[in-house]
């Protein structure tokens, strides 16, 4: 019998998972205890996102708390130290929807316009559908102010803890939507890499899975790049994803793009739309770049 329904409120969830449920929802958006899952699953607490499905949000919420009975569900990848002196570091960690034993790991990023993280629908979705898959996934929940210094700590951190989480360190994908997909490219860049990391020792990205995002700047350091957007974006416009991929495919850097006719900005899964199942396109895409490296 699963614990929530579309009914379930906020403050339930939260309850329930304690402090794991803490980064949950937003915590740079303001969600009422009171308000059901079903009732915040809407672009008014998720701004800029569309084809938000609520029955999503409740089978992520199921899903997390069938495996908290199993297993950890959520890291920290600062100290208690670091914490200490910097407790903005509090409001970060790693969701672990766990795949295969020994499989490749995926980071999803959110999008939010790095004013906060929607992890709900950019993020969970993703990683929960990778975890079927045999992927071992995860969702970043990063400060808005310092999403690199934070999506360079979580590789750090599952890298280091490989064998604990028991997923293989040498083969993984960054994803992202909007400004997660941002954070996946500049990540995805082996000199940024090392830059961030100060570790020369932690291996480049297979791919990197981008969604509605107007990044442009291209490098023969970027990893292997798949794309969709779609053509009715008014907040990024896809012909620049198009042109960076243009610029990439000179570099021989493996690329593959996707427009959507009709589709607009933070579509998620796109259940439902003309992109539904676009996510599988973009797994066999990790699996030819993980195999040709």
């Amino acid at each position: 019998m699963k614990k929530f329904n579309l009914n379930s409120t906020v403050g339930e969830v939260k309850k329930y998972f304690g402090k794991d449920g803490e980064l949950l929802f937003p915590v740079d958006r303001f969600f009422e205890n009171e308000e059901t899952l079903n009732e915040i699953s809407n672009s008014s607490h998720y701004i800029w996102y569309s084809h938000i499905n609520p029955n999503t949000t409740v089978d992520i919420i199921n899903y997390l708390a069938e495996e908290q009975a199993k297993r950890k569900i959520f890291y920290s990848i600062y100290s208690d130290d670091e914490i200490r002196q910097d407790p903005s570091k509090a409001d970060t960690g790693l969701y672990f929807f766990k795949g295969k034993k020994g499989a490749p790991f995926a980071i999803n990023n959110a999008g939010g316009g790095f004013a906060y993280v929607a992890g709900m629908q950019d993020s969970f979705p993703h990683a929960l559908y990778l975890s079927k898959k045999g992927y071992n996934a995860f969702a970043l929940i990063y400060r808005p102010a310092h999403p690199y210094e934070d999506l360079a700590r979580a590789i750090t951190y599952i890298y280091d803890h490989a064998e604990q989480l028991e997923i293989d360190k040498n083969h993984y994908s960054l994803w992202g939507g909007s400004a997660g997909a941002r954070m996946a490219a500049e990540l995805g860049n082996l000199e940024v890499l090392h830059q961030l990391t100060q570790r020369t020792d932690i291996p480049q990205a297979d791919s990197v899975i981008m969604q509605y995002t107007g990044f442009s700047r291209v490098s023969r350091f970027d990893a292997p790049t798949y794309v969709c957007v779609g053509d009715n974006d008014w907040i990024a416009n896809w012909e620049t994803m198009k042109m960076r991929l243009f610029y990439l495919n000179k570099m021989e850097i493996p690329t593959e793009f996707h427009v959507y006719h009709g589709l607009g900005h933070g579509f998620g899964l796109g259940d439902g739309t003309v992109a539904e199942g676009w996510i599988n396109d973009a797994i066999k895409f990790c699996q030819l770049n993980m195999n040709e490296r």
